[in-house]
């Protein structure tokens, strides 16, 4: 299974974040998946990519210009795929992806997870976005589909949403089904 993970690249955030990584990248690559990144250094995307590597996992990386030209460009991928922007690097990370997993992250991890969805929603892919809920990161992201689903902007009965996991072993078997 190819799968997709949308993360952190930042450092300076707690080690239980980091470590979330750790195990994540050492279960795809025991299980004898295919990990699918954004293809650059820091945080939980070095961190998963490593464990993955090291747990002999195929690494794609998926990385534009900009971030390869800051010195960012990892050098554990398998196979690196260069694109010229960040636009189409959310684009070929989610097609190159059978599922998708979300771990804690800042703007361009809630920017990859809203673009899974909603494109999703529109009929462009069937996979399944799981999103790591991991001591409670994103409650206020489900506090805010839950208001806009009470307003009536989201359908209450809608065709493709993500799946909130509250650990990795529920992610675990989530993706297995």
């Amino acid at each position: 299974m190819r799968i997709a993970v949308y993360c952190s690249a930042k450092d300076a955030i707690p080690e239980e974040y980091l470590q979330l990584g750790d195990a994540l990248g050492a279960w795809i690559g025991a299980q004898g998946h295919t990990l699918i990144y954004g293809g650059a250094t820091g945080g939980l995307m070095s961190r998963t990519s490593n464990a993955a590597k090291a747990a002999g996992a195929h690494v794609i990386g998926v990385i534009p210009p900009r971030i390869k030209a800051a010195g960012r460009l990892a050098t554990n991928c398998d196979y690196l795929i260069e694109v010229n922007n960040m636009s189409e690097r959310k684009l070929r990370m989610r097609d190159e992806a059978d599922v998708i997993v979300c771990l804690p992250g800042s703007y361009g991890t809630l920017d990859e997870m809203m673009d899974a969805t909603s494109s999703a929603i529109v009929g462009e892919h069937k996979k399944p976005t799981y999103v790591v809920n991991y001591k409670g990161f994103y409650e206020p992201l489900k506090q805010q589909i839950r208001i806009m689903q009470d307003l009536h902007f989201i359908p209450a009965q809608q065709s493709y949403e993500p799946v909130f996991v509250d650990t990795l072993d529920e992610l675990y078997e989530r993706v297995k089904e």
